[in-house]
């Protein structure tokens, strides 16, 4: 008998639900009786995952009923971080958050009102529309650290980020600071199977990590040294012959100033400043440059740097342009964003912000790339190719440590109001006793999440939000790819929890925005944007259940043939968006934030090197630590250092140790490898302990073993186009943990 009729029998649906637990957003099958989960496996259909799930997925049902959940609003009735909350209803809450909110605006304007967002989990186009519409443009994201900066500055270049990979028809790939053998099951199940076709792999990572076991040739270079790497990198292919002269001159501008650009940065030059032989340089440029097709793989790593991050991010996109991989077969393609659905960005309302309040988004006067002053730049440039423009939601942020510095000092203007929204700022955003202390000050704050995080005991209310298997997703890579990945609930959100979704709509509704909010739920929403495909299909679940995903056919030369979305309409190696932005308009070398050369002082004191925020399995950010069962696996902060490091610091393989840059100091567990080389420190990102009271003043020891105590977010140290902080490439200094010094990370 056929297993469907069986389970029918026994009174058992099978949802075609998805796990929300990292970026991935596989597949997952839920098997659903009198409304209750009882078991989930991975779809074997679905595009992502097909059929696996990693440990983050497996702990679907341990997440959905954890006790540690918050299940109903609740609102502080003591001091700040005392722990004391009342339960009162949802309405309570938003008539009472909307009241404050008004209050706020009228006193100090829109703009005083901002909201901190999380990991692609909610739904964000709701979020920015409700800002739009409330009229301040102080949202933001950790986007700053996570591909953002890539897409905006890709964008400025070539029209649009060439993000999806044709690894299929592929002979080479660059993976660029990423590592898929830790963070990314699929993506490394999919590269073993074409390595096995004769796919050449390259991984550029300071450290010897799983998927560098894995490669055909491993750089490990110089944490934050990327952006000499890839000067050099570019050197190599013009002043050696291994450029493909018919595409740029086809589909470039500015070849012959980049050619003068680079004539400097020769393999000698960069060698010292890597860490590496100008041998191995000219080996990853010739394999790159001759193996075509070939990929450059995104990694967080370039956009983690501070100041030399846009640089970097400049340097290596450039790479794909001189070798002419881009846009065609078996290489990056520019996809464009969705022409069949309408986009996120359509459902953003950026058009009812008015110039006036855009004007005073945070960090606009000085990171023009990702805000207002460049994103107009490029919206302008995309609609009048692709006819439709990137999200702003992700693209158009105000400046995280700018916003977290307004609230302590009132400048450029008070931010009075904090909306908190799938994230846990004092542990994911950089320099974390400044954030922490902002979090301690703002006026009114407000968090939706699905844990007390350090950040929600600080907060006045806190709303219980819907999990992976309690809502929709719709999946669209931040709302700048052309497919979308679709799930459907596998039941009704438990207790009194509820999609962000009806947050932002029933807080709007309460603000008067009431008209503007038409879609009942979020599926609704969803239905609408599915519309234009013209399946002809009554409800969103009926797409879910019929088609699940939609992939337009891959177009190759798009962008030749129709024009790239530059103001020249062709690639643009000299970039006049940059240029006209007050940028410079080829990538200019600048050391890391903090080094040997330039600082030689400074390293005397600090003389090992840094490299912070090191993602882990399996856990994402900071997120799933009250997880018996995964902290079982992952039970204590560890860092990585060298055994002949470590002999010289007298530690062994599980001290404690404090790890100190100029701002602070936090304390890991000694992981004694030879993944690591001699002078360098690699710490994990996101640790607290909510199996400690999170009340003040340990909140869950937030600081304790926080990487992003050590992090630099002056302005001098972010990157100017973009505004990205300083997470990597940092000097730094170890030693042990006395029996004396007790808790805390300061």
């Amino acid at each position: 008998m056929n297993r469907n009729v069986d389970l029918e029998q026994e009174g058992i649906e099978i949802k075609k639900s998805c796990c929300y637990f990292c970026h991935e957003n596989c597949g997952v099958l839920a098997y659903v009786k009198d409304g209750k989960v009882i078991a989930i496996e991975g779809d074997p259909e679905f595009p992502t995952n097909t059929g696996g799930l990693c440990c983050r997925g497996n702990i679907a049902l341990k997440h959905i009923d954890h006790p540690a959940r918050i299940n109903y609003p609740q609102k502080r009735v003591g001091k700040k971080g005392e722990g004391k909350w009342e339960t009162i209803s949802w309405d309570q809450a938003l008539s009472e958050i909307a009241a404050k909110l008004t209050q706020i605006k009228d006193e100090s304007g829109a703009e005083a009102v901002a909201t901190a967002g999380g990991t692609a989990r909610t739904d964000d186009w709701a979020r920015r529309r409700f800002m739009n519409l409330f009229g301040s443009p102080n949202g933001f994201h950790n986007a700053h650290l996570c591909w953002m900066p890539t897409f905006m500055i890709e964008t400025a270049i070539c029209g649009w980020s060439p993000f999806d990979l044709d690894m299929g028809n592929s002979r080479c790939i660059i993976l660029w600071g990423q590592n898929p053998g830790a963070s990314g099951m699929p993506a490394m199940h999919h590269l073993t199977e074409l390595q096995r076709k004769g796919l050449k792999l390259i991984v550029i990572d300071p450290r010897f990590t799983e998927t560098a076991s894995k490669a055909d040739l491993w750089l490990p270079l110089r944490p934050g040294s990327d952006l000499a790497l890839a000067l050099a990198m570019l050197h190599v292919i013009i002043y050696e012959g291994l450029a493909d002269d018919e595409f740029i001159a086809e589909n470039c501008v500015g070849y012959e100033e980049l050619v003068a650009h680079v004539e400097d940065f020769t393999p000698e030059w960069a060698a010292p400043l890597t860490w590496l032989s100008p041998e191995q340089i000219r080996e990853v440029a010739t394999i790159y440059a001759t193996n075509k097709p070939g990929n450059i793989q995104w990694g967080t790593a370039l956009d983690q740097q501070g100041r030399t991050a846009g640089g970097a991010i400049h340097a290596r996109a450039l790479l794909r342009a001189l070798t002419g991989n881009l846009d065609a077969i078996g290489s990056d393609l520019l996809t464009g964003p969705s022409l069949d659905s309408i986009t996120e960005e359509e459902m953003e309302c950026n058009e009812y912000l008015t110039d006036e309040q855009k004007a005073k988004q945070i960090g606009s006067d000085r990171f023009k790339l990702m805000t207002w002053p460049g994103y107009s730049k490029i919206a302008e440039n995309t609609r009048k190719v692709w006819g439709k423009a990137p999200t702003a939601e992700w693209m158009c942020e105000a400046h995280p440590p700018s916003v977290f510095n307004a609230i302590l000092t009132g400048k450029p203007y008070p931010v009075r109001a904090l909306l908190v929204s799938a994230t846990n700022p004092v542990n994911s955003y950089g320099n974390s006793k400044m954030v922490l202390e902002a979090l301690r000050k703002v006026e009114f704050m407000v968090t939706c999440d699905y844990w007390m995080t350090p950040t929600a005991a600080l907060s006045d209310y806190v709303l219980p939000i819907a999990g992976a298997l309690e809502r929709p997703t719709m999946t669209a890579v931040y709302g700048c790819a052309d497919f979308i990945l679709a799930s459907q609930r596998a039941i009704q959100p438990m207790y009194e929890r509820r999609n962000d979704y009806n947050f932002w709509k029933e807080l709007g509704e309460r603000l008067g925005q009431k008209e503007m909010w038409p879609w009942e739920t979020v599926e609704d929403a969803y239905h609408f944007k599915l519309e234009p495909l013209g399946y002809g299909l009554d409800t969103y679940d009926e797409f879910v259940e019929f088609y699940r995903f939609h992939f337009p056919e891959r177009e190759y030369n798009k962008s030749q043939r129709q024009g790239f979305a530059t103001p020249s309409g062709k690639i643009e190696l000299y970039s006049s968006v940059l240029k006209d932005l007050g940028y410079s308009p080829l990538p200019e070398y600048v050391g890391p934030v903090e080094n040997e050369i330039d600082h030689p002082e400074l390293a005397k004191e600090y003389p090992l090197v840094l490299t912070t925020g090191n993602g882990f399995m399996p856990f994402h950010h900071s997120e799933q630590f009250q997880i018996q069962e995964l902290r079982y696996l992952r039970h204590e902060p560890y860092f990585q250092i060298n055994p002949e490091t470590a002999a010289e610091y007298s530690i062994k393989e599980d001290d404690w140790v404090w790890i100190e840059t100029q701002r602070g100091r936090m304390k890991q567990k000694a992981d004694i490898t030879q993944a690591v080389a001699p002078r360098v420190i690699v710490t994990q990102r996101g640790w607290w302990f909510p199996e400690r009271e999170v009340v003040e003043p340990d909140l869950g020891g937030c600081l304790e073993s926080n990487t992003n105590v050590l992090t630099s977010t002056r302005d001098e140290d972010c990157d100017p186009m973009s505004g990205t902080w300083a997470n990597r490439g940092l000097l730094c200094k170890v030693y042990k943990v006395k029996a004396t010094d007790g808790r805390g990370g300061n």
